[in-house]
C-alpha cells in the first residue's frame, strides 16, 4: 500500500518534469519561422495535378514550423514565363523558394542572382546542377528506368520491340529515357529500340507520335513514356489501334489512373509526391537558415552555404490496378485546403 501510495506523486512528478523540458525544448526550436517569413513553390504548367500532393507536403512541413507559403508559377509550358515568374517571387523577399526549373540552364543566371541577394533556393523534380541551388530533391529516374526496363523485359519477353517517347531539356525527363535505353543495351541486347520520339508533355503530340510508331513497327510491344501527360495521348492512340502493346510511364494523372484501373496502362512508376515536398520544404529552410548548425567542412573560410545536399530520394511508388485506389487524388483532397 505505502508503495503504490509513494509512487503515484513521483510518476506525477517525473510527467511534470518531462513536460517543462519539452516545452522548454520546443520553445527553443530552431525549426519554427520568425511571423510572416514566407516560402514559396515554383512550378511550370501550373495547373499539373502532380504538384497538388507536392504542394500539400510543402504546406504540412511549413505549417509544422509555423511558416507561410505560397504556390507560383507560370500555367504555360513556356520557359521564359517560368523564369518571368520566379523573378516575381522574389520580389516579395521569400526566405527560400522550392523550384521545378522547366530546363537546366536558363535558370542558372535566375538562380545565382537569387542566392546572391539572399534568398535559399532548393530544385526537386527537374534541376540545375551548374547553378548555386543549395539541394536537390527527387526520385531516383535511374532507378526508376531500371525497373521500367526489368519489367518490360519480365512481360513481354527479352527479345521484343521497344519505344519511348520523351521530353527533350528537362532532366529528370531525359533522364528516366536514356537510363532505360542504356540498360536495354547493356543487360538486354536482344532488345530493339524502333521508336524514339518527343511528346513534349503534350498529348496530342503523343497521340501522333504513338500511331505513326504503330503503324510503322506493327510488332512494337513495350514502351516506356517518361510522364503521365503524353502518356495518356499514346493509351488513346494504342486502344484505338487495337494494339496490343504493354505500356509504362512514370507520374501519374487521374486520366492515366483510371486507364491503370482500366488495365489499358500496366503501370506507372510515380514519385513520392508528398515526400518530395516535405523533405523540399524542410531542406529550403534548412538552407535560409544555415546558421542553426555548425557542420564539420571548410564552409566558413570557404564562405559558402554549409546547406549543400547534392541529391535526396524521396523514393517511388509503383501503381498497379490492384493499388490504385491508394492514389486517388480527389480522395486525397477532400477536406483540404487546396491553396
Amino acid at each position: 500500500m505505502t508503495r503504490f501510495s509513494l509512487a503515484r506523486p513521483l510518476a506525477a512528478a517525473t510527467i511534470t518534469a518531462v513536460l517543462a523540458t519539452s516545452g522548454t525544448a520546443f520553445a527553443q526550436s530552431k525549426f519554427q519561422c520568425e511571423p510572416g517569413e514566407t516560402y514559396v513553390m515554383n512550378v511550370m504548367v501550373s495547373a499539373h495535378p502532380y504538384w497538388v500532393p507536392v504542394y500539400q507536403g510543402f504546406k504540412q512541413a511549413a505549417e509544422a514550423m509555423g511558416c507561410e507559403t505560397v504556390f507560383s508559377g507560370t500555367p504555360d509550358y513556356d520557359i521564359a514565363k517560368q523564369i518571368a515568374s520566379f523573378e516575381q517571387d522574389l520580389i516579395k523577399n521569400p526566405a527560400g523558394v522550392l523550384l521545378h526549373p522547366m530546363q537546366s540552364d536558363p535558370f542558372i543566371d535566375p538562380i545565382d542572382r537569387a542566392v546572391d541577394g539572399g534568398v535559399a533556393i532548393v530544385t526537386f523534380a527537374a534541376d540545375s546542377p551548374k547553378s548555386k541551388r543549395m539541394a536537390y530533391i527527387i526520385s531516383d529516374n535511374v532507378a526508376e528506368a531500371k525497373f521500367a526496363a526489368e519489367e518490360i523485359v519480365k512481360q513481354v519477353g527479352d527479345s521484343a520491340e521497344y519505344a519511348v517517347l520523351e521530353n527533350p531539356g528537362q532532366s529528370n525527363h531525359d533522364l528516366r529515357v536514356t537510363a532505360l535505353i542504356a540498360y536495354m543495351e547493356d543487360n538486354y541486347p536482344n532488345m530493339k529500340l524502333v521508336g524514339r520520339q518527343a511528346s513534349n508533355q503534350d498529348s496530342n503530340a503523343a497521340y501522333r507520335a504513338t500511331a505513326s510508331m504503330l503503324q510503322a513497327n506493327p510488332n512494337l510491344k513495350a514502351m516506356w513514356i517518361p510522364e503521365a501527360g503524353s502518356a495518356e495521348g499514346a493509351v488513346a492512340a494504342v486502344l484505338e489501334a487495337k494494339a496490343d502493346v504493354l505500356i509504362l510511364h512514370a507520374d501519374v494523372t487521374p486520366t492515366t489512373l483510371e486507364h491503370i484501373k482500366a488495365g489499358n496502362i500496366h503501370m506507372s512508376l510515380n514519385p513520392n509526391q508528398g515526400i518530395q515536398g516535405f523533405v523540399g520544404f524542410v531542406a529550403t529552410f534548412m538552407a535560409a537558415h544555415s546558421d542553426m548548425f555548425d557542420p564539420f567542412n571548410d564552409y566558413k573560410t570557404s564562405g559558402y552555404n554549409p546547406m549543400q545536399i547534392p541529391f535526396i530520394d524521396n523514393g517511388f511508388a509503383v501503381i498497379t490496378k490492384e493499388n490504385a485506389d491508394s492514389f486517388d487524388l480527389n480522395k486525397y483532397m477532400e477536406g483540404r485546403d487546396p491553396s
